[in-house]
């Protein structure tokens, strides 16, 4: 199964954020072990830097976003995604734009902890916990 991890996820595993970070690494390990591909947008590892770097100092955002880069496929990001999204009934464009990328992208799924946010994707929508529960 292809499936895009949301920033959330990937900031539940990386920043150890309770209660969310088991179900994460868990996630994480699966992607590890070929249980599934995971990938990010373009835009998660912008955004892990942003955060990191406020929350830990430059020289670890620099850190965790090269760990992050090596670890998963990144999903392009150009014009066709950017003109999809517009066109998706989401009221945030952020989350339209990982729709649009994970869609264009031929995923099966979207894992993340806000299901709400992506109530408009084409796509199945799991949780961690709801995805960690399909592949036992």
């Amino acid at each position: 199964m292809r499936v895009l991890l949301d920033t959330n996820v990937v900031l539940d595993y990386l920043l150890d954020r309770e209660p969310f970070a088991d179900a994460a690494a868990d996630v994480w390990e699966a992607h590890r072990q070929g249980r599934i591909e995971a990938y990010i947008s373009a835009i998660t590892p912008i955004n892990i830097f942003y955060i990191a770097r406020k929350l830990k100092g430059v020289d670890s955002a620099l850190s965790i976003t090269r760990a992050l880069i090596a670890e998963f496929r990144i999903i392009t990001l150009d014009e066709n995604v950017l003109k999809y999204a517009i066109s998706v009934p989401q009221k945030d464009y952020e989350d339209a734009v990982q729709i649009s990328s994970a869609i264009l992208s031929n995923l099966d799924a979207i894992v993340t902890r806000n299901l709400r946010d992506y109530s408009a994707s084409q796509l199945r929508v799991y949780t961690p916990v709801d995805l960690l529960k399909v592949l036992s």
